[in-house]
This record gives structure tokens, sequence and C-alpha cells, in this order.
């Protein structure tokens, strides 16, 4: 942005905004192992929101709320039922983002387990997705259930 340039223009063909939220860690049910059966714990989530709003309180629903983002998603971990792999806990977290937050346009997601193996600080894995991937994960579903509403 150019000193001159009022805060919140955009160049054409700017990237927008984005939000970074540095290791949320929030207990939840995760793992393949018998052990890990036994009780939550932990799963540290690095996250990139990208959204191309223009930062300003009026516009509010062009914005993603970093505080009811992390809300939303510790909300999520600590109610939800057992998942076996972070790769399906990381597209979960993707959808409720999606759905939840029509102005997201990417994300970024790390979900790792701290300390969960010796001689590594933390193991984990990546997704990253644009809203094209997340319509493209759930149209399968949709054509599902409109099939099933025509056959009724």
């Amino acid at each position: 942005m150019k000193p001159y340039e009022p805060f919140g223009t955009l160049s054409p063909g700017g990237r927008g905004w984005r939000i970074v939220i540095d290791e949320l860690v929030v207990p939840t049910r995760i793992g393949l192992h018998a052990r890990e059966y036994l009780a939550p714990q932990p799963v540290a989530i690095d996250a990139s929101l990208h959204y191309r709003g223009v930062p300003a309180e009026e516009n509010a629903h062009e914005l993603v709320d970093y505080e009811a983002w992390c809300a939303a998603v510790q909300g999520y971990l600590e109610s939800k039922p057992h998942t076996r792999l972070l790769e399906t806990l990381a597209v979960e977290i993707a959808a409720l983002s999606f759905t939840q937050w029509p102005a997201l346009d990417a994300l970024t997601l790390l979900l790792y387990k701290p300390k969960i193996r010796e001689g590594t600080r933390r193991v984990g894995v990546e997704l990253d997705w644009h809203r094209a991937d997340f319509d493209a994960w759930r149209a399968p579903a949709e054509l599902h259930t409109a099939q099933l509403a025509v056959k009724r």
C-alpha cells in the first residue's frame, strides 16, 4: 500500500488480508492407537485465514473474526467424537471454517500433536485449501442429498 492510499484500498489482483493464528492448543479425541482412545490429548493448530474484505467495523460481514474462529474450532474439537486421523480433522476444521465464514477465500491449517514422538518437537499434517477446493469436496455430498430428495 502506498502512503497516500486510504486504508483498506486493495490494488487490482491483490491477495487481500491474512489472519494468522499461532498454536491454538485444544484437547480433543484423536489417534489410531489404543492408548489414544483413553482420553483427549492436545492438538495444536496453526492457521492462516485469507479474506478480501475491507477491514472496517461497518463491514464486519466481509471479515473473518479470529476470536469467533478460535472459539468455534475449540468448541468443535472439545465436543466431537473420536477421530482417527489428523488429516480427517483438518478437513473437518476447513469445512467448518468455509461454512461459517463466507468471506473466507483460502486457508492453510497445520495440525500437530506436540511431543507425540520421542526425538521430535511435533508431528503433524498441513492442509492448504481455497474455497474452490471446499466446494469441490462438498459437491458429491450435495449431489447425493439432491438425488435422495428426487427419489422421495
